[in-house]
């Protein structure tokens, strides 16, 4: 049969990534206790494509990913890579997945347990000409924020909104989505919880006001933290507050070298 997608391009210009995106696929992520979680993920695979060539095989991508092993760690994520450029005869490879990350999270106070969930996001790209796998981690963490400004003017209380932050990292070495999250809930007036008592409630708002933070002061906070981690040479911090008193919300962004 014909080959079309081998066939010469009319227009002569190379494509940087094509291939197949949102693929929903069952993931096991390894967590920081040994444990392991079964999720499942978005999933995008895409090669780079010579100005030559009209095409790439999308059905190859699909092949690729049904025979991997399903498990998200180093070593099977850059069999996957290498499956993949390999097949498509290209000189990159890139896979992401996007997937939630589900932790069992205990109330302050009662210690009532619950199960939480967090978006994370993990991608790889194999470099033209090398083994070497530059790879990307990131979380999407709800906080809980107190305005600093409000606090300060008001005889009464003050506005609280729920923020989410966003961090996304390039690293060296064993890195887990358990910390990162840490990292985010621990730079904000106070993390949120699934499930809460009265005197959990009682205790996280306390905790929040005693702890007031603009979206700017998270994203520092996240940053400083980032900058000292070993394994981390390259970060993006974000916060996004979903204002309780405005029609729009509040926004910041940290994007750094270590």
């Amino acid at each position: 049969m014909e080959d079309v997608q081998n066939s010469p391009a009319l227009v002569n210009i190379p494509i940087d990534r094509v291939g197949i995106k949102n693929m929903k696929y069952p993931l096991v992520v390894r967590k920081k206790n040994n444990g392991l979680l079964h999720t499942v993920a978005s999933v995008n695979l895409y090669v780079d494509l010579p100005s030559t060539f009209k095409g790439t095989h999308m059905s190859r991508f699909v092949e690729a990913l049904q025979e991997w092993n399903g498990i998200l760690d180093y070593h099977s994520f850059v069999c996957l890579l290498k499956d993949i450029k390999n097949r498509l005869k290209a000189r990159k490879s890139h896979v992401s997945f996007t997937f939630p990350f589900f932790m069992e999270r205990e109330a302050p106070k009662s210690k009532s347990p619950a199960l939480i969930d967090y978006m994370c996001y993990f991608s790889g790209e194999l470099e033209s000409n090398t083994n070497k796998m530059v790879m990307t981690l990131g979380v999407e963490v709800p906080v809980m924020t107190v305005c600093p400004c409000s606090l300060a003017i008001s005889k009464k209380g003050a506005h609280s909104q729920r923020t989410v932050v966003r961090i996304k990292v390039k690293f060296n070495g064993l890195l887990w989505l358990e910390d990162l999250i840490a990292i985010a809930q621990e730079s904000a007036s106070s993390p949120v919880y699934a499930l809460l008592k009265r005197v959990d409630e009682k205790y996280v708002t306390e905790t929040a006001f005693e702890n007031p933070a603009f979206v700017e002061d998270v994203v520092r906070n996240v940053s400083q933290k980032l900058i000292s981690h070993p394994l981390i040479y390259w970060f993006k911090a974000e916060a996004e507050s979903f204002e309780s008193i405005h029609n729009h919300n509040a926004y910041a962004c940290i994007e750094m070298n270590c």
